[in-house]
């Protein structure tokens, strides 16, 4: 089950988080010089940037239903999650690529490196909580699920998105770390450029599957598997409802629409059909609250 409640908190400790750490970061690149941290800083800059418009699709996602949009404005945040991945792929992955080219083929001794060192190492502590602050959020979600069996089924855009951000914070910090401490012992700033690159190389990824996760969403998914369950346990145990012929949910943010074909005694009257009919859909949003909308329709065939 899903509850914008979760992602916001999720958003704010992803966004506190990095921006300490943005700020920390350009410091330490303007200061040492180093590849590794400019790209970081950016990264984090970034993930400032990519909370901010998190937190704004989740607004916009509440706005009521109009003439235009009946089904209301709820996968306006699949929308900016998408936005998101767009935008760790470009800003965060591909110019950290290329800044480490960059510094691999015009390389500058390093300045202090140790600074930047240091914080990179609060940066891992800063990351690490945020991390676990969006995990404790997802716990609450999972329902005795593992971690990857929630990724595979949830709905929650944010809260994958904010997933992904801190955990390619968390390997791109150890890489500019690793980076930066083989070109100090070394004294081969080439080290530090490659480290650059790979932290690229993880964004990319990372970016993909966000945006292959998202893609799903916006084509239009259907609730959770345990959703579905449960309504349709509802529907089958009615006692008005002789068969279950079909049943259609669709995700809409944190909202769901329900449309069935169910079976009903062919001899029922419609002034007899249409007060069970109605406490049947009152039944579904009673055991599923995240159900908006639900459409039920009489018919003995598929």
């Amino acid at each position: 089950m899903s509850s914008p409640s979760h992602g916001h908190k999720a958003i704010l400790y992803a966004f506190l988080a990095n921006l300490g750490i943005a700020i920390a970061k350009t410091g330490a690149a303007i200061f040492t010089g180093s590849g590794s941290m400019t790209a970081e800083a950016i990264h984090s800059f970034a993930d400032c940037g990519n909370q901010m418009l998190l937190y704004l699709g989740i607004r916009q996602s509440r706005r009521p239903a109009d003439a235009q949009h009946p089904m209301a404005y709820g996968k306006v945040s699949y929308f900016w999650s998408f936005v998101v991945a767009i935008l760790l792929f470009s800003v965060g992955g591909l110019f950290s690529i290329y800044e480490g080219w960059h510094k691999l083929s015009n390389q500058e001794p390093l300045h202090q490196p140790w600074v930047g060192m240091a914080v990179l190492g609060i940066s891992v502590l800063l990351e690490a909580m945020s991390l676990r602050g969006c995990l404790a959020e997802i716990s609450r979600l999972r329902s005795g699920k593992s971690l990857r069996e929630w990724l595979a089924t949830t709905r929650n855009a944010e809260l994958v998105v904010v997933l992904g951000e801190d955990t390619a914070a968390i390997v791109g910090l150890t890489i500019a770390l690793i980076g930066l401490g083989l070109a100090t012992v070394s004294g081969d700033a080439a080290y530090d450029a490659m480290g650059s690159m790979a932290i690229g190389g993880v964004l990319v990824a990372v970016s993909i599957f966000v945006a292959t996760h998202i893609k799903t969403l916006l084509v239009g998914r259907s609730a959770e598997p345990e959703q579905e369950r449960v309504i349709t346990e509802v529907i089958q145990r009615d006692t008005h409802v002789t068969g279950l012929l079909n049943l259609i949910t669709l995700q809409f943010g944190p909202d769901i629409m329900v449309a069935a074909k169910i079976c009903m005694p062919p001899d029922l009257r419609i002034a007899e059909a249409v007060p069970r009919i109605n406490a049947l859909e009152e039944k579904i949003k009673q055991a599923v609250p995240q159900v908006r909308w639900c459409f039920m329709e009489i018919d003995d065939k598929d």
